[in-house]
């Protein structure tokens, strides 16, 4: 997990509070030059999504891909059993695409739920499609992209799988505050309210043993808590529960939620 950036304004001691913590955001619009960009906002369709309103269900037909221009979207995946999962959030930047070979029928794996009042850009399959036929290097970026995708759900799933639940829930904090941490002089707050059962909702545990969790952290003064909202107050314990490697292993980029 990369928070060396973390822990580099942690030492400097930046002055002032709400100091974005780690800017290293990488949307689509980083793999796209300036005018494959513009490319790309041309065939998009604005739309306004009030929190709690849905973009797509699972198992709906993959016709569109959706930037967000603003606010948060929650992707969740349902088991048989009826368990969920929660395998991202994404902010302003990030795009929501699913690709299927030639005239393939696709669906979307998982739900996405808006969870702040978002603004969405909706472009369809087919105009996707022929903006990349159009231009090699739109088409291109579309391929970096996805395989920066595919790097961050690698890196998530070895953190899930290799060191227990504890290791789970530390790691998960570390990208949860690389998204949307903020600094202030008692630590970094993640930006964002999360409840226990939602914690729990992304490694896959009760939310009784999260809230044991988050309770024995609070205890060794890992975390504390403040208006609804985590504090980590030390990263290097973070860190050392899921054997955090360090830059450039897993650079910030890659350790996102």
């Amino acid at each position: 997990m990369g928070s060396n950036g973390l822990a580099i304004a942690m030492t400097n001691e930046r002055t002032g509070t709400g100091t974005r913590a780690c800017p290293g955001h990488m949307g689509i619009a980083n793999f796209c030059e300036p005018k494959q960009f513009v490319l790309l906002e041309s065939i998009m369709v604005p739309i306004r999504v009030p929190a709690g309103g849905f973009l797509f269900w699972e198992g709906d037909e993959a016709d569109h891909a959706y930037y967000v221009r603003s606010g948060r979207v929650k992707l969740r995946k349902s088991t048989e059993d009826g368990k969920e999962y929660i395998l991202s959030i994404l902010k302003a930047g990030d795009m929501i695409c699913e690709f299927a070979a030639g005239h393939m029928s696709l669906q979307y794996a998982f739900t996405a739920e808006v969870t702040d009042n978002a603004e969405i850009g909706v472009i369809h399959r087919q105009d996707l499609e022929a903006a990349m036929r159009q231009d090699g290097e739109l088409a291109f970026g579309f391929m970096a992209w996805m395989a920066y995708n595919h790097r961050v759900t690698q890196s998530k799933f070895r953190d899930l799988l290799l060191f227990g639940k504890p290791g789970a829930l530390a790691s998960t904090l570390i990208r949860l505050s690389n998204s949307f941490g903020v600094m202030e002089p008692y630590g970094i707050r993640i930006d964002m309210k999360l409840t226990h059962a939602e914690l729990a909702d992304f490694i896959g545990a009760t939310r009784e043993s999260v809230n044991r969790m988050l309770n024995e952290f609070k205890e060794k003064d890992i975390l504390d808590f403040r208006y609804g909202k985590i504090i980590i107050r030390s990263l290097g314990a973070l860190q050392n529960i899921c054997r955090c490697n360090t830059c450039p292993t897993c650079p910030e980029e890659i350790c996102r939620i």
